[in-house]
């Protein structure tokens, strides 16, 4: 974990993302990428000469300068001193800048704050956050308010334990490990999908074949959907952090799909963390 991704527009949930991903780099000597994606209309970053309209370049120029002085003034917060910081800002649509930076300064975690009381609905459906995290080839780390990461004790790896999750596993397993979690494994059990005790035991065994990583539970939670199911669970445990898999366009629609109920976003302010099925 030597380089850590934090796209930012300035906004007290991006300030909680800040927060988590300082916490990380100071106790793993990391370094803070922060990104500021300015999604300017085509005609203002078209530095053509040719171009019609000669307030283009200016208004540019106006926006980026903008955008350096918040970043000084983000850059003098206590929780940053002694971390290597470095700031870009690009003009590009948000995920797919958000990207292209992670990949080009190699960074190995996207720390990303999501917006709004919807909690995982927010993270899940339709935000940028969740098209970073489905199209994203390193972890993403999704904060909703303040939390003290470092002191994460209990991660929720909800998943349906075929063969193709178990890579997105041991990549959860090393971040447990990284950071003093116990991962309580858990197959979400609903009636379309349902299957026998015997049947998740063997399941779940043979997952878990080959895998160092000893500090786990097993479990099976019965619920009416998946979703409800995770969160529930979540609840249950008294969770610090939620881990998933996505895979690429498919992203979390076999996972999480549908509206989910009042009640239970209210329990969807836990840290998400997702891991790319390879």
């Amino acid at each position: 974990m030597k380089k850590i991704l934090v796209p930012t527009d300035f906004s007290e949930q991006a300030d909680y993302a800040l927060e988590a991903a300082s916490q990380l780099a100071r106790k793993y000597d990391s370094e803070i990428y922060l990104l500021y994606l300015l999604e300017l209309p085509e005609q203002l970053i078209d530095l053509n000469p040719t171009s019609t309209g000669s307030n283009q370049v200016p208004e540019a120029i106006f926006f980026m300068r903008k955008a350096h002085e918040k970043f000084e003034k983000v850059k003098q917060k206590e929780i940053l001193n002694g971390i290597p910081v470095y700031e870009t800002v690009i003009f590009k649509e948000t995920f797919n800048g958000i990207l292209e930076v992670g990949k080009k300064n190699d960074c190995d975690l996207i720390v990303m704050g999501s917006h709004g009381a919807s909690g995982l609905k927010e993270v899940f459906i339709g935000s940028n956050t969740e098209k970073v995290v489905r199209n994203s080839d390193i972890p993403v780390l999704v904060i909703k308010e303040k939390t003290d990461i470092l002191n994460t004790n209990d991660l929720v790896f909800a998943s349906d334990f075929v063969p193709n999750v178990k890579n997105s596993f041991v990549e959860a397993t090393k971040f447990a490990e990284k950071i003093g979690a116990k991962i309580h494994l858990v197959y979400i059990n609903t009636a379309n999908k349902f299957k026998t005790t015997e049947q998740l035991e063997k399941k779940m065994n043979k997952f878990l074949e080959g895998v160092d990583f000893k500090n786990y539970t097993l479990n099976v939670y019965n619920a009416e959907s998946i979703e409800k199911g995770i969160l529930k669970f979540s609840a249950k445990m008294n969770a610090d952090l939620i881990g998933i898999s996505t895979h690429g366009r498919k992203g979390l629609a076999h996972f999480l799909n549908g509206s989910i109920s009042e009640d239970l976003v209210n329990h969807a302010k836990t840290p998400v963390i997702t891991f790319k099925i390879q």
